[in-house]
């Protein structure tokens, strides 16, 4: 690909994530290419479809938890801290990870896809055994429990608080609830 069509394929993903994040999967493929700044003609050769729109962004948010997943580990966390952490960025990437499958979108069979997600949730699975093993998380949370509140808590109200606010104290609840004290 050319740069410019990079640049815009981003520029589009970008507006189209957080589009839905606000209004939902169902925003105008019109107003996603008027807001990224870009043609329609120019939208609908990178994405011919809102599938192709949504099955982008769904690879493009494995991509995203992967890469967060990896800094963390990089960083050395491990136990409970990893998992606050990667909830922490959860909730931060929250408008760019619209069209994961607790979200509400299919998941995708493509073995690329599937493979993301098996990575995501076994990185997932990593940090809980190295913190059962320490004692720091409670043996019976599992990488399910992980991705449910990562997918809540980046999940907006439509109404109520402050949802940031109230997110991040719902995830600070939650991870005070799986840490142990101990073996």
């Amino acid at each position: 690909m050319r740069r410019d069509a990079i640049e815009n394929r981003e520029k589009i993903l970008r507006t189209a994530a957080d589009l839905m994040a606000r209004r939902g999967h169902n925003v105008p493929l019109t107003e996603i290419a008027d807001a990224a700044g870009v043609g329609i003609g120019t939208f609908y050769r990178g994405f011919p479809d809102r599938a192709a729109l949504l099955d982008e962004l769904q690879r493009r948010g494995y991509d995203l938890l992967l890469e967060t997943l990896a800094r963390i580990k990089a960083n050395g966390l491990t136990g409970a801290d990893a998992i606050e952490a990667y909830l922490e960025e959860c909730l931060d990437l929250a408008d760019q990870l619209v069209a994961l499958p607790l979200r509400g979108v299919q998941q995708l069979p493509d073995d690329a896809a599937v493979n993301a997600k098996r990575r995501v949730f076994q990185a997932i699975e990593d940090f809980l055994a190295e913190g059962q093993a320490a004692g720091s998380v409670h043996a019976d949370v599992s990488a399910a429990d992980i991705a449910v509140c990562g997918t809540l808590i980046a999940t907006p109200l439509p109404h109520g608080p402050e949802w940031s606010t109230a997110a991040r104290r719902h995830l600070g609840v939650f991870v005070r609830g799986l840490r142990a004290r101990g073996p």
